[in-house]
């Protein structure tokens, strides 16, 4: 045990032990190649990729910093297999050792191919190939814009079938770079240039066959974007007929070959000639089967004149106007007299139902309700009077200060002024008020006499004989 407790042993801190990790890792594999399959992609906002490459056994992180992915022609994505080209790192604050990559290109399908079918989904789904946005081909166009390169066969070989189709026609060439870092703005700035200022009838885009590698500027998403907004008809004539660019599915017309889009926007000067001459016998034939109908017509009107006679059938229409001219007139006086009866009767009918017979006889109606009216309020009010006066001598007969007057009084006990009815509600020495006709007087109660009781009764109770 005090072996491990000797000074002489080295004891090493964790970034010191981490440190000889990562060096010994980077010097013994400074580059690797490796493959396997992403998962667990991110891209943050900084613009570095991170994911993990992983196989059936084993895997590692990697990232990919922003300025080595920018080159790249493809985006990555979980579940594809990769090759790439990096060396091995060590992340000490979390103690993880990664891959930091260089170079990255998909496993058994090269980048160019990878960034073709990306571009060409998601251009699909915008709606860039939609056969709805596609521009209809002049049928014989004056002017044709040519946008290829100046030093290849092409341009000799579209402009000389053209010409050989059609000679009056007026080509343009805009020169471009077909292939090579600067030929993608070169393809934009050409197409952009036919728009603004040489306005053709139809542009030809052009080029010869070549790899995918070749083709990379006519697979480009800004050329793609170009196309798809130009107000020019477009036809694309990149590479051989097996060939396919994102040029191809963007443009209004795709033909397999340049030679082919020659032939596919100029029509042969004979073939119109012969449509011509087909179409000049087919109006000669139409305009001498219309002059022969008219001819029959004009016959046929002829013969019907010669039958009957203008002035015969202008004298039989004058007759007939002067039978409808009379019996128009008897039919008018007829409806006239019949308008007239009908309004007398109307008269006479409103003057049997005026509303001045209805308002006098509702104006006597009237009166005589008024008359029983003023009748019956005069009775009731009679009859009130009789009432009252009856119920105020009754009420005169009742009255206390009558009876006062006839020597009674109203006797009411002190301090509650209650009016006293009976001898025993009072108590000896009680002080009462006495009320009479002519004001009142108090008065004190010395004795007691009770209806009923004898006069011995009446002295036991008051003590005497003395009276209230």
């Amino acid at each position: 045990m005090t072996d491990y407790l000797q000074p002489a042993k080295q004891i090493r801190t964790v970034s010191e032990l981490t440190a000889d990790i990562q060096q010994l890792l980077e010097d013994k594999l400074p580059f690797v190649w490796l493959s396997g399959e992403i998962s667990n992609f991110s891209a943050p906002a900084s613009g570095h990729f991170y994911f993990t490459v992983k196989d059936d056994h084993a895997q590692i992180r990697g990232v990919m910093f922003r300025s080595q992915n920018r080159t790249l022609r493809f985006r990555p994505e979980n579940g594809l297999s990769i090759v790439g080209l990096g060396r091995i790192g060590v992340y000490a604050p979390r103690g993880v050792y990664q891959i930091i990559f260089e170079y990255v290109e998909p496993s058994g399908l090269g980048a160019v191919q990878a960034a073709f079918e990306q571009l060409k989904e998601k251009l699909s789904k915008e709606g860039l190939f939609d056969p709805g946005f596609k521009q209809p081909l002049p049928v014989l166009p004056h002017h044709v814009c040519l946008v290829t390169s100046p030093t290849g066969a092409v341009v000799h070989d579209v402009i000389r079938i053209a010409l050989r189709r059609y000679p009056n026609l007026a080509i343009q060439v805009i020169p471009v770079t077909v292939q090579g870092d600067a030929s993608e703005d070169d393809i934009v700035r050409a197409i952009s240039l036919a728009n603004d200022r040489v306005s053709p009838d139809v542009v030809i885009l052009a080029r010869g066959g070549g790899s995918l590698e070749d083709l990379q500027a006519f697979n480009s998403e800004a050329v793609a974007r170009a196309i798809f907004a130009s107000n020019v008809p477009i036809v694309s004539a990149v590479g051989h007929e097996t060939d396919f660019t994102i040029a191809d599915f963007v443009a209004d017309l795709r033909a397999p070959t340049p030679s082919a889009a020659a032939e596919m926007c100029v029509p042969l000067r004979r073939d119109l000639e012969r449509q011509i001459q087909q179409g000049r016998h087919s109006l000669t034939g139409f305009m001498l089967g219309l002059l022969d109908r008219q001819r029959d017509l004009a016959e046929e009107s002829g013969n019907r004149l010669m039958r009957v006679h203008p002035l015969k059938k202008i004298e039989a229409l004058r007759l007939l106007l002067d039978d409808h001219t009379t019996r128009m007139g008897r039919s008018f006086l007829g409806l006239l007299a019949y308008f007239r009866e009908r309004l007398e009767w109307l008269t006479h009918r409103l003057l049997r139902q005026s509303p001045l017979l209805i308002i006098n006889n509702y104006k006597e109606y009237m009166n005589v309700i008024s008359y029983n009216l003023n009748y019956n309020i005069k009775l009731i009010v009679e009859r009130l009077g009789h009432r009252v006066r009856e119920a105020a001598a009754m009420l005169g007969a009742m009255n206390p200060e009558n009876i006062l007057a006839r020597g009674y009084s109203i006797t009411r006990i002190r301090p509650e002024g209650r009016i006293l009815r009976h001898a025993k509600d009072a108590s000896i020495e009680q002080h009462l008020d006495i009320t009479l006709s002519k004001g009142s007087v108090t008065a004190q109660v010395l004795g007691r006499h009770l209806p009923g009781a004898t006069a011995q009764q009446n002295r036991n109770e008051n003590g005497s004989e003395t009276d209230i």
